[in-house]
């Protein structure tokens, strides 16, 4: 008599689109957006393509759907933190938030500026210009103002969550920019005397508060920008 083979034991949890964008999360996480596929998504699921089909529709509705899970998460961190803070201080918990959920999940990042007509991205967008308002730009400036924080946001977080991609697995941050520092510090001085000048400080700096002082800046410019200027005698 021939032996049934068992198959794989699946898990009791009802599959649902909540469980299924988190999973995907964890390979986007793990692989990146290549390593996402349906089938590898069924097999950490337990399940069938199909029954992933029947709450997702594609790969690109997938993708979003995890974008969006991991910036309303930011999102809802920022509104529980800030709801007593000034525009300013909201802008910079919001601004860290992001940057936060960008350095965990690098693929957010890439994803964000793919689709700046997507819910992801209008979300950041959205809080940014709310409190743009609070600070009382006028209407006609709103716009450019909350544009340069969001484009400063993607750019530096971006940027961030690549370097840290191309680090050698055995090579940790330290190590990385102690290279990085003395590799400018021997550039010709005539062609890069500022980069020269400044490769010590490269050396230690957090990552972390130097964005912060890049989001100081912009509100520093917004604020100016908004004083009146004296009138000529």
């Amino acid at each position: 008599m021939a032996t049934r083979t068992r198959r794989p034991e699946r898990r009791e949890e009802p599959l649902s689109r909540e469980r299924i964008v988190e999973a995907a999360i964890g390979l986007l996480d793990a692989a990146g957006e290549g390593g996402l596929t349906f089938r590898a998504l069924a097999e950490r699921l337990a399940t069938g393509p199909g029954a992933i089909y029947w709450h997702i529709t594609g790969k690109n509705e997938l993708l979003n759907a995890a974008t969006d899970a991991v910036v309303a998460g930011a999102m809802t961190a920022d509104t529980a933190d800030t709801a007593d803070t000034t525009p300013q201080e909201a802008i910079r918990a919001l601004a860290l938030g992001v940057f936060d959920a960008i350095d965990a999940h690098p693929w957010v990042g890439t994803q964000l500026a793919r689709s700046p007509s997507q819910t992801p991205l209008l979300r950041v967008f959205e809080h940014l210009g709310r409190q743009v308002q609070a600070l009382g730009v006028p209407h006609t400036a709103q716009f450019t103002a909350a544009s340069a924080l969001l484009n400063y946001i993607l750019g530096v977080g971006g940027q961030n969550a690549a370097n840290a991609r191309e680090h050698q697995p055995d090579t940790n941050r330290t190590e990385f920019l102690n290279a990085v520092s003395a590799a400018w510090a021997n550039l010709d001085p005539d062609e890069y005397a500022f980069t020269r000048n400044v490769a010590d400080q490269l050396r230690g700096h957090d990552d972390r508060v130097e964005f912060l002082a890049g989001i100081d800046l912009i509100l520093t410019g917004i604020s100016a920008r908004q004083k009146p200027t004296d009138s000529a005698p």
